[in-house]
């Protein structure tokens, strides 16, 4: 069955991620695109991720997982090569609540990393369900060239101009036309090239 998409807010929700190699430096500069709030648990911590870390503020501990890390987490992500610890985890979330992702082990997912873009206040996110992770990089890397630079301007000014308006159908289709115009005027503009 394919995965569910869902933006999820992660202010002052905290997330665990166990594991400090190469593939958790990944799932690291995924996460502090979104929150700064992650504690890292491993016996050995990369220098990326302990510069990662440093400059942002985020807590590392150099020794092995405890089941303890799990209070008042929201989200772990587990991305360690050692199978047995990645179940004895997730069976740790399931049994708390909480949501689990276990790097390459479906088994042990409740959510999964899509490919995505973002740009400023924009995020857009491919996924093929875990099936060809390698269509969603190349799909994404299709679009990414298709979105200006401009998006952030124009989306913060949509943010202002929503604020100003009082709610109701006025309000929704002025800012429909505002986007629709938008939108066609990047893809008039790509045609003419």
């Amino acid at each position: 069955m394919a995965y569910f998409p869902a933006f999820i807010k992660l202010d002052n929700r905290k997330v665990l991620l166990v594991g400090g190699g190469h593939i958790a430096t990944e799932k690291l500069e995924k996460l502090v695109d979104f929150t700064n709030e992650i504690t890292i648990v491993a016996p050995e911590i990369s220098e990326e991720i302990e510069s990662i870390a440093n400059e942002r503020g985020i807590v590392c501990h150099r020794r092995t997982y405890r089941h303890e890390d799990l209070n008042d987490i929201f989200i772990v992500v587990v991305a360690v090569d050692d199978m047995a610890l990645q179940k004895e985890i997730y069976e740790a979330c399931q049994s708390r609540h909480i949501l689990c992702n276990s790097v390459d082990s479906v088994d042990y997912c409740d959510f999964i990393f899509p490919s995505y873009t973002k740009k400023g206040s924009l995020t857009v996110a491919f996924s093929t369900s875990g099936i060809s992770p390698s269509v969603a990089k190349y799909l994404r890397r299709a679009i990414e060239k298709v979105i200006p630079d401009s998006i952030s301007d124009f989306l913060e000014e949509m943010k202002t101009l929503r604020k100003s308006l009082p709610k109701g159908k006025e309000r929704m289709k002025l800012l429909d036309d505002k986007a629709k115009e938008y939108i066609d005027n990047l893809f008039d503009k790509k045609e003419k090239q």
